[in-house]
């Protein structure tokens, strides 16, 4: 494809050189009895008479300036393999977008895309926030963590540059009255909530107590709470509470051990992708007798790479998490078209990301202007039906930037696949409860 336009750039850059030839040539006429001269060189045309000295150019209109769009993600470090997927998503839908004729109302601008390395750190995440704007970002996506998000709302609020959030979990982040922030993604307390009904839904009155690893961060922190809070309803109690640093552990051996010593019918997992296999290797190995091993906001059971990563022993573990609908056609087709592209497969995080560019660019169509707050304003009026996730209705933002819309998937590994179980009308299978792949083996 590149090449094709390679060879076409080529091609129209001879027709203008024969074009100007050509014109030299035979389009020049001289006549002596009105002394007029007309010169044509591809668009622009200049006709000059004697009599009456008018002179007459007409020049194609000059190309619509790119609207910029950055874009803060973990590109380093230990969680660079989903921020890298994440970018990647990013520039592919401003691709699509620019060849499709970039934002009608502005011209056919294109849009512009800069990248940003977070390294996973909030401070760094903050920085180059900060940096971004300068640059004249006309909005923000990212960042995939709640405390770097955190750090750059702040930015994003106090310079009036919209924020887009693709994944970060973290109520509190849209807790603080903030205008310019707008989330895509269920927040910690649908997330807890939704998993808490799902488990209800899943053992059919049979689940009644859990165990529950989570990260110390934020996020894991923040969900664990509301599931805490919403299991009480349906009966179900969380017998022990086993909080781990994501990012400094290297085997959670001790901890797997001791949630299994409290005799629960299914142990919970919060947590980024690394330390949900160190988890998942874990419960393997202990080959725990638990009724099944389940994620809620769980940044590794629901993707590809897991399954890719676990092989046969990832079969029959669950997730509760935010998911593209992968029911829709449409979205079959942009994860193929993301793995012809990058080599790998594409996983909901990054599908968040592409998705996040599509919410501005239609912010930016309907703004008719690339103005930070003329953009937030349309961010505001936001109703898009067509969109790529597991969503029961439309994109579309309450007062405090939630998308109303948004909740989690159940899903669980079978055969090799991870395939939505609930909510049913997006359910691709039956559940398997209960059930484990080391028992199944």
């Amino acid at each position: 494809m590149k090449k094709a336009h390679i060879y076409f750039g080529l091609l129209l850059s001879l027709a203008l050189v024969m074009s100007a030839c050509t014109s030299d040539s035979d389009d020049t006429t001289t006549s002596a009895g009105d002394q007029q001269s007309t010169t044509t060189a591809g668009d622009q045309q200049s006709t000059t008479t004697a009599g009456d000295q008018q002179s007459t150019t007409t020049e194609a209109p000059a190309p619509a300036d790119p609207v910029k769009i950055g874009s803060i993600h973990p590109l380093t470090g230990g969680l660079a393999g989903a921020g890298s997927r994440m970018d990647n998503a990013a520039k592919m839908a401003v691709e699509e977008i620019n060849a499709a004729g970039g934002i009608a109302s502005l011209g056919g601008a294109p849009l512009e895309l800069i990248s940003a390395d977070s390294t996973g750190a909030a401070d760094v995440g903050q920085a180059e926030a900060v940096r971004l704007i300068s640059d004249g970002v006309s909005a923000l996506i990212g960042t995939y963590q709640s405390a770097v998000t955190t750090n750059v709302s702040t930015v994003a609020e106090r310079e009036g540059v919209p924020l887009v959030i693709d994944v970060a979990v973290a109520d509190s982040i849209l807790d603080q009255g903030f205008t310019n922030v707008f989330r895509i993604q269920p927040n910690a307390t649908s997330m807890g909530s939704y998993g808490a009904l799902y488990l209800s839904e899943v053992g059919d009155g049979d689940i009644k107590t859990v165990a529950y690893l989570h990260d110390n961060t934020g996020f894991g922190e923040s969900v664990a709470a509301a599931f805490t809070a919403a299991a009480a309803d349906f009966g179900i109690d969380v017998v022990v509470d086993i909080p781990y640093a994501p990012f400094e552990v290297t085997d959670l051996t001790t901890e797997m051990t001791r949630a299994v010593a409290s005799d629960p019918d299914v142990i919970i997992v919060t947590g980024y992708y690394n330390d949900g296999l160190l988890a998942a290797r874990a419960a393997v190995d202990l080959a725990v007798d638990v009724k099944a091993v389940i994620g809620i906001a769980q940044g590794a059971f629901h993707t590809p790479q897991f399954v890719e990563d676990f092989g046969d022993d990832a079969e029959l573990f669950w997730n509760s998490n935010y998911h593209f609908n992968s029911s829709d056609a449409k979205v079959q087709a942009v994860l193929v078209k993301f793995e012809a592209t990058y080599g790998e497969q594409m996983d909901t995080e990054s599908m968040l990301a592409y998705q996040a560019v599509y919410v501005i660019a239609d912010a930016l169509e309907r703004a008719g202007s690339s103005d930070p707050a003329d953009v937030r304003d349309a961010l505001a009026d936001t109703n898009i039906t067509d969109h790529f996730l597991a969503y029961p209705g439309p994109i579309t933002f309450d007062a405090s930037g939630e998308n109303v819309n948004a909740q989690p998937t159940l899903m669980q590994v079978q055969g090799g696949l991870v395939l939505q179980v609930s909510p049913s009308d997006i359910g691709e299978t039956d559940a398997v409860y209960p059930g484990t792949s080391w028992e199944d083996n």
